[in-house]
């Protein structure tokens, strides 16, 4: 198995970025895939998934300013200023055009990155996207949230507190009102770019009807659940994860 590199750091004005990457097959010729977390955590969840795309293309898992080992940002930054971040971050890294998959928080990243910066994105992938329009108050997404943490397996959330531990509470909150504000739903109607929904089935985070509604806001949408899995659907079913993404780009 395939080791990550050590992260490259990655500075864009005062923020820093670390790019965790995986290559491709020799020849560079295959899709670029981009993966972006969701609040609180870090690359740390994508690695199966990673490790299966990274057999059909180059691969970069950021860990965004704030989040996994990356310095805190002196101020609160918006789902926009995160979008610029990572465009800016792929521009330095060399990547012209890119398979976006954002999880959770990141869904809304990768919504707003098609949006600001279309040419950069080929395709976008929503993972268990936030927030549900009928459960938008931070009371609700947190009772989604525990609930979702029995469903989860005990590595997903020994991960998943311990990126909540390096981040810390403070940074967390501070960008809880950025997730919890953001409206993907008008923001997806812009996005020209195919796209794709994937949920677990037992996902109490993302809801079947709201991702439903989601994909049918997208022009391009498209939707697709795996059954038995909870938020963590590309920790604990990263091979149906990857083959969903693989058919999106052979569709």
């Amino acid at each position: 198995m395939r080791q990550p590199l050590t992260p490259r750091v990655v500075t864009t004005g005062s923020l820093t970025s670390h790019v965790h990457c995986l290559a491709g097959p020799r020849g560079g010729s295959g899709p670029v895939f981009v993966l972006l977390h969701g609040i609180g955590v870090s690359h740390r969840y994508f690695r199966r998934l990673q490790i299966l795309l990274a057999r059909h293309g180059d691969t970069y898992s950021i860990d965004l300013p704030g989040f996994g080992a990356t310095p805190r940002p002196d101020r609160q930054l918006s789902v926009s200023d995160y979008a610029d971040v990572i465009a800016r971050t792929l521009q330095k890294m060399g990547v012209d055009r890119a398979v976006v998959i954002g999880h959770s928080m990141g869904a809304q990243f990768a919504t707003e990155l098609a949006v600001q910066h279309p040419k950069t994105v080929s395709h976008v992938v929503l993972l268990g996207p936030v927030v549900d329009s009928e459960r938008r108050t931070v009371r609700q997404q947190a009772l989604a949230l525990g609930l979702d943490s029995l469903r989860e397996s005990p590595l997903g959330n020994a991960m998943v507190l311990i990126d909540y531990a390096r981040s810390g509470m403070r940074w967390y909150l501070t960008e809880l009102s950025v997730m919890m504000s953001y409206d993907i739903e008008a923001s997806l109607a812009l996005v020209a770019q195919p796209v794709l929904i994937i949920r677990g089935s037992r996902d109490a985070v993302a809801p079947a009807l709201w991702c439903q509604k989601l994909t049918a806001t997208a022009p391009d949408g498209r939707y697709l659940e795996i059954p038995g899995q909870p938020h963590l659907v590309q920790h604990g079913a990263a091979s149906s994860t990857a083959a969903g993404i693989l058919a999106l780009l052979n569709g």
